[in-house]
This record gives structure tokens, C-alpha cells and sequence, in this order.
């Protein structure tokens, strides 16, 4: 079981195409503001449900940050989620319906060696073959046994997949996107018959009345 999904890693997330594939790595040092060094939640709404994460913007503050603009830009409105493989992941975040690449921001620096782990409901960049190649993409674990995706080494192969958040509402959801039917889509594997709509992504505040 893991040598199949040690090869999906190889065929799939690892060599994601990106609007900045060809770019090298770009140093970031700014941090979050302290209002963003807060915990935080987003609001991902779908076609099939909406979805609300934590974010951890003490563990991956660039990462966060990097989130955050795209989410204040509403560069997530009316994308997709392109990707859906059932007991694996999900992703989205970069496609339209159409499946056109959306161009982005220049990439964010890996932030991997976190500490977090690629866990069921865990919220990571996904990026090409380069350690510092994510942009807008994200994906959502759905199993435990993701954890191969995780920091082992500061090495190309061992850098991994920064997680930077975790779902903490609809995780049926989740799961109900895992399950949609998938096919081709020109050189494109796994992509939704029926698009799943990523309606828009927000800032989540919750209701003072609501007790929460």
C-alpha cells in the first residue's frame, strides 16, 4: 500500500503544473501581521458544501499569509477542485471550470519542516518537483497514511508538503467530493465529470450570537 501511494506522489504531486513552474525559489521574510498570528478560520464554499479550516499561521506563517492574499484578492472565486483522488486527496485552487490555469502570484517559500503532519482533514500546498514552487493550489488529506507527504530532510526529495491548516467543519464535505466520478481532461488525470465548484474562499468570523 505504501509503495502505490509512494507512486501516485510520484506521478501526481510532485510533478503538478503550476502558472510558476519554471520560476526558482523566492526568498520571504515577511511575516504575518499580529492580527493574522491570531487563530483564524476560512470559509471554503462549494458546490457540494461548505467547508470551514483552521489555519495556523504560527506554524506556517508565510504560508498563511500567502493564503490569505489570494483568499482577500477572491482569486479562489469560481475555481475547482481539478483533482479528487478517493483515499488520498483533494486539490483545487488553481483552475478554472473550463480547467484553465488561473495565472499566479510568484511562489512561497516551503515552510514543510513544520512540525505539522499530512493527516486526514490537514489542509498543505501542493507544488511541482521544486521545494519552493506553490502558488494558489492547496490540497485536503483525507487518510492518515498521507504522512509520506511530510518534511524528512532539507533535501529536494525530502522537504514535502507544508501543512498549513485542518478542517474543522464539513469534513462530509470532504468526503462527499472524494467520491465524485473523475476522468481525463486532456493531459489532465482525475479531474471531477462534473466540476466541483469552488464558489468563493473567505474569512470566516464567527457569529457572536451564535456561541461559537
Amino acid at each position: 500500500m505504501k509503495h502505490t501511494y509512494l507512486t501516485i506522489l510520484a506521478a501526481g504531486l510532485a510533478t503538478l503544473v503550476c502558472a510558476n513552474e519554471n520560476q526558482t525559489k523566492v526568498p520571504q521574510t515577511e511575516t504575518t501581521t499580529s492580527k493574522e498570528s491570531e487563530t483564524m478560520q476560512i470559509l471554503i464554499e462549494s458546490s457540494l458544501g461548505d467547508i470551514v479550516a483552521e489555519l495556523y499561521p504560527e506554524k506556517a506563517p508565510l504560508t498563511v499569509s500567502n493564503m490569505l492574499n489570494y483568499i482577500d484578492a477572491k482569486f479562489y472565486d469560481d475555481t475547482i477542485f481539478h483533482r479528487v483522488i478517493d483515499g488520498f486527496m483533494i486539490q483545487g485552487g488553481g483552475f478554472t471550470k473550463e480547467m484553465v490555469q488561473k495565472k499566479t502570484e510568484p511562489p512561497v517559500q516551503n515552510e514543510a519542516d513544520n512540525g505539522l503532519s499530512n493527516t486526514r482533514g490537514t489542509l498543505a500546498m501542493a507544488r511541482t518537483a521544486i521545494v519552493d514552487s506553490a502558488t494558489s493550489q492547496f490540497f485536503i488529506n483525507l487518510v492518515d497514511r498521507n504522512t509520506f507527504l511530510n518534511h524528512t530532510a532539507k533535501t529536494d526529495r525530502g522537504w514535502g508538503y507544508c501543512v498549513f491548516g485542518k478542517v474543522v467543519s464539513g469534513m462530509e464535505v470532504v468526503d462527499k467530493i472524494a467520491k465524485v466520478a473523475t476522468g481525463s481532461v486532456g493531459r489532465f488525470q482525475d479531474v471531477p465529470e462534473t466540476p466541483v465548484i469552488i464558489k468563493r474562499i473567505r474569512r470566516y468570523e464567527r457569529s457572536a450570537d451564535s456561541g461559537e
